[in-house]
């Protein structure tokens, strides 16, 4: 199996702090910039998983490098420079402690809470007699509190606002911006067969305003259907085909693991390893309509350190 990087021990020129999320570890330079790593890491039901996954981390962070430039225009965003195919080199913000996620269709954790009889989501109330996979009549706003450790919980724009995460109207350019990203993020997808169903957004604040963070429409924030055949599967209640992390919560289910006290990962063996990176590489491909170039993996660690050295004596 190809070489992966699951963790990372830089020491860059003016590093005052690193922080070591759940697949990314980040590195703030003289306070003002900070070098994002997109490692192979994998995560689900905000739990790290065993192994890595070889390319990931160069699909993600080039997936989201080309989709923060293609909604440059409409929403202000972190992003200077891609030193490396595994990084990202932008501006340090004061992070907002909330995720929008935005759902188009009603699938994965909300699908499963409806199932359950819940009819109300982030104090959005769900009309009665939907189906999995199907599409609400307008795209609906689920933000979730921004756990540093566990899981994230949901919560109501009234909610998020009475407990001082956000202004309201810190809360109401988010939500503008989360529309507009996901417009825009699906007539793209569209343009490749695709449908994007639901995806997260991060914000953080610069000199007082808000801007886009982090990654976007990746297959690790995002959920994708084709969007051929969709119809006749909704029709027929069969599950949708799907490029997102979704297929790894279902294996893990399957195997008896919901991230819950006591439970045990499954083996991930190489075969299904390699499984999930070809997973990534075919939404890479799908999404961004380029032939993905695996980049060497010999002295991962080595390559991107130099590059990424290159980049910050080039920004100085």
């Amino acid at each position: 199996m190809a070489t992966t990087l699951v963790n990372t021990d830089f020491h860059f020129p003016g590093q005052t702090a690193v922080y070591h999320g759940k697949v990314r570890d980040v590195y703030t330079i003289n306070d003002d910039l900070l070098v994002m790593v997109a490692t192979d890491r994998i995560s689900a039901f905000d739990v790290i998983l065993p192994k890595g996954i070889p390319y990931k981390g160069q699909a993600l962070n080039q997936i989201a490098a080309s989709f923060l430039d293609a909604t440059a225009d409409i929403v202000p965003n972190w992003k200077i420079a891609v030193p490396d195919p595994m990084v990202t080199v932008g501006y340090r913000c004061e992070g907002l402690r909330l995720e929008m996620i935005i759902r188009g269709y009603l699938a994965g954790s909300a699908w499963r809470d409806y199932k359950n009889g819940m009819r109300e989501i982030c104090g959005v109330k769900l009309p009665e007699g939907m189906v999995e996979n199907q599409a609400f009549p307008e795209p609906i706003i689920t933000p979730t509190t921004k756990a540093d450790a566990g899981h994230d919980e949901n919560i109501s724009r009234e909610e998020a606002i009475a407990q001082g995460i956000v202004t309201e109207e810190q809360f109401d350019t988010m939500a503008a911006y989360t529309r507009a990203l996901f417009k825009r993020g699906s007539e793209m997808a569209a343009e490749k067969g695709l449908i994007l169903v639901d995806t997260k957004y991060e914000f953080g604040l610069r000199e007082g305003k808000v801007i886009l963070i982090d990654e976007i429409h990746t297959p690790d924030s995002s959920r994708y259907f084709y969007a051929e055949g969709y119809e006749e599967r909704l029709a027929k209640g069969e599950p949708q085909r799907q490029l997102s992390k979704e297929f790894v919560r279902e294996w893990l289910m399957a195997n008896g693991f919901m991230g819950k006290e006591g439970q045990q990962v499954p083996e991930m063996t190489d075969a299904f390893c390699e499984e999930v990176s070809e997973r990534y590489i075919e939404l890479y491909e799908h999404i961004t309509g380029k032939k993905f170039e695996k980049a060497p993996e010999a002295h991962l660690e080595d390559r991107i350190a130099k590059n990424v050295l290159d980049c910050l004596t080039n920004l100085k």
